[in-house]
């Protein structure tokens, strides 16, 4: 006689969002951990853990790199799930839901389930009211985007992803298969989520206090401290902040983080700070064909001049002499070399 097979219970059940113009690997990389998480070795059936694209209207949604995602699933047919995931996209005056899934998101965060913001999602949290006395998690990159729209607000912008009671969000990125990892190693265990990061090529299972990545140094910093300073450093170009502050934010003491990046850089944090400046004052140059004025106060010099004595003693060339040398330069003005001047 044959026995009945109870079906398993599903340890975790997510819902997902699309914002139009999504950013496609922060979504596929959070649902491929579900994916590797809900079977055995990688078969992709979801027998520890469910999703679904939830939608009004059913319409494919467009992302930004231009793949379209089908969703699968109504609104009013969502059932139960324990996370809805709002998957954010480029950032514009324009809504990123459609009125009908905001009003399903401020709905079911009131129900008490857990919302999740991925990467520019947490612009969305935040318009829906959904954040006020929560901690939430930006990319450094989108850092300044968000204070120019939330004022009021203060964002962490070094951590790779954050959990604040029932408010997730993150970074974006592989920061999004972390956050996922983090969700299966709560509901499912540390070996599925390890697994499931390992069949992705991550190595290890990511805390949401790991440093983001950030605009990239001739030597990549190791330490922790360190790689936070930096993203921080980043994060006020335009308006550079004193060593003592930065110290005083992250909770050290100014010898404390000069002691760190001597170690972990052979530099101290003011001598890496203008090299960022710089740098990122180097890239406009070559880059675009802004006022040097603009440039310079941009990058937190105090004007055209600032920034021309720093670039002759730094780098042995004024602005116009390394704009001639673009590549794109006229015929007319003959590139000079890029070399130091001894």
């Amino acid at each position: 006689m044959a026995q009945n097979v109870q079906p398993v219970q599903k340890r975790l059940r997510v819902a997902f969002l699309l914002a139009d113009q999504f950013t496609l690997s922060a979504f596929a990389n959070f649902v491929d951990v579900l994916r590797l998480a809900a079977d055995e070795a990688d078969k992709s059936r979801p027998i520890l853990c469910d999703w679904t694209v939830l939608s009004d209207r059913m319409d494919s949604v467009r992302s930004s790199c231009g793949v379209r995602v089908q969703p699968d699933t109504r609104l009013r047919h969502a059932g139960r799930f324990d996370y809805l995931v709002v998957v954010g996209g480029l950032i514009s005056d324009r809504a990123m839901l459609d009125p009908a899934a905001m009003e399903f998101l401020q709905a079911t965060a009131a129900r008490g389930v857990p919302i999740i913001g991925l990467c520019t999602g947490v612009f969305t949290l935040q318009a829906a009211g959904l954040l006020q006395g929560y901690r939430c998690c930006v990319s450094w990159f989108h850092h300044q985007d968000f204070l120019d729209r939330f004022d009021s607000e203060r964002p962490v912008s070094d951590q790779i992803f954050v959990v604040d009671r029932d408010r997730l969000t993150c970074s974006g990125g592989h920061g999004a298969a972390h956050l996922a990892a983090f969700l299966v190693q709560r509901h499912i265990g540390q070996s599925a989520a390890t697994k499931s990061l390992n069949i992705m090529m991550i190595d290890d299972v990511l805390s949401g206090q790991r440093a983001q990545p950030g605009q990239a140094l001739a030597r990549q910093p190791r330490d922790e401290l360190v790689k936070r300073t930096l993203l921080k450093m980043q994060q006020s170009i335009e308006l550079p902040r004193t060593v003592d502050d930065l110290a005083a934010e992250l909770g050290v003491g100014r010898r404390t983080l000069e002691r760190r990046f001597q170690a972990d850089l052979g530099q101290s944090p003011r001598t890496i700070y203008l090299e960022i400046r710089i740098e990122r004052a180097l890239t406009r140059l070559r880059t675009t064909d802004h006022p040097i004025t603009e440039i310079a106060l941009a990058c937190g010099f105090c004007d055209a001049p600032h920034l021309s004595r720093t670039l002759k003693a730094e780098r042995g060339l004024t602005p116009a002499e390394i704009r001639r040398a673009r590549p794109d330069a006229s015929e007319t003005q003959p590139a000079r070399p890029l070399v130091r001047q001894q």
